[in-house]
């Protein structure tokens, strides 16, 4: 029954109580822990007089909180979850104050703002791309078209002109005792040139019967009818246009954090995105990608293994650490 009374009692502590209690037994003192955590004593007596709100945020409350409970042997999960219950009421009163700022709702409308302009950027992007594509499909479809309505009229010509007589394909609509004469007359080089070709001369006023001068006459005739042919020219235009689109985008930039212990780390990209919130522990590898500047909020400077950013390392030193946290921006 007396265990059973201690459990129950336990239980009802607070997480505070409980982190003080364990200490005692311990026999550490604040200092003892706040070293060992590499926090500030405001921070661990904060914690053990349940002043929540003084902790930056809830992600670093809990972080230290858990370390914390290893440290004294608790059990670190439900010191945890006894936590996450505790800090209900300091929700709902934030939530409530946020509701009741006039700037959150300035902000929150600022931010449907430019994601509807966003949305309408891509739109007008893809509607530009798909009226170049469709010029330049219709243009050259256009063009082929005509190429191939020229080409079938010179086929159905000579067709036509192999199975009738050159005096009707010349001059269909003249009388009939003129018309051969007339062919004589116009077409001498090509009715000779024909006989030749037969190893014949020809004979005066005797008809061309030989289909090989109305193929000249023909071919005479698609030569001049070629100039008439539209040339096709393909054209880079809306290439172009979509690189010179997409090259006025921001940059992305990748960044590569590994980790040699317990550490609490936020990245957000400069579009606003958490890429990374949260708990890393030993041996974790953090891998994201994403608009720049990265803006990079990091708990325990001394849990980090390695920052590599674009593939070049970075190092810690270099920005300023206040209680072994540390927070910077990276660009390209």
């Amino acid at each position: 029954m007396s265990n059973e009374e201690n459990a129950q009692q336990v239980s009802g502590e607070s997480v505070g109580s409980q982190l003080r209690r364990a200490r005692e037994q311990r026999g550490l003192t604040v200092s003892d822990v706040a070293n060992a955590q590499h926090l500030r004593l405001a921070v661990i007596q904060a914690i053990e007089n349940g002043e929540y709100q003084q902790i930056d945020s809830e992600l670093f409350l809990k972080g230290y909180v858990r370390a914390y409970a290893k440290q004294v042997g608790l059990d670190a999960d439900a010191i945890v979850a006894t936590l996450d219950r505790e800090l209900e009421p300091f929700r709902q009163q934030k939530a409530e104050a946020l509701e009741a700022n006039p700037l959150v709702d300035i902000e929150r409308r600022k931010r449907q703002k430019r994601q509807a302009a966003r949305a309408l950027m891509v739109l007008l992007v893809l509607a530009v791309m798909g009226a170049l594509a469709f010029t330049f499909l219709g243009d050259d479809s256009g063009g082929r078209e005509e190429a191939a309505t020229s080409g079938q009229g010179t086929d159905d010509g000579v067709a036509l002109g192999a199975n009738v007589a050159p005096e009707e394909v010349v001059a269909p609509e003249t009388d009939s005792d003129a018309a051969p004469t007339e062919v004589m007359q116009a077409e001498p080089d090509a009715a000779s040139e024909g006989n030749q070709a037969l190893g014949a001369e020809p004979e005066p006023g005797e008809p061309l019967n030989d289909a090989a001068p109305l193929a000249e006459v023909v071919d005479d005739e698609d030569a001049l009818d070629e100039s008439r042919i539209p040339t096709v020219i393909s054209s880079t235009d809306p290439a172009l246009t979509e690189e010179s689109r997409t090259g006025d985008l921001p940059g992305t930039g990748r960044l590569e954090v590994s980790f040699s212990n317990d550490c609490w780390v936020e990245i957000t990209d400069a579009t606003g995105v958490r890429l990374a919130s949260g708990l890393r522990r030993d041996g974790d590898v953090i891998d994201v990608s994403g608009q720049v500047p990265l803006r990079v909020v990091i708990g325990a400077v001394d849990a980090v293994d390695a920052i590599r950013f674009q593939g070049e390392s970075v190092e810690l030193s270099d920005y300023q650490v206040v209680n072994n946290r540390a927070q910077f921006s990276l660009e390209i």
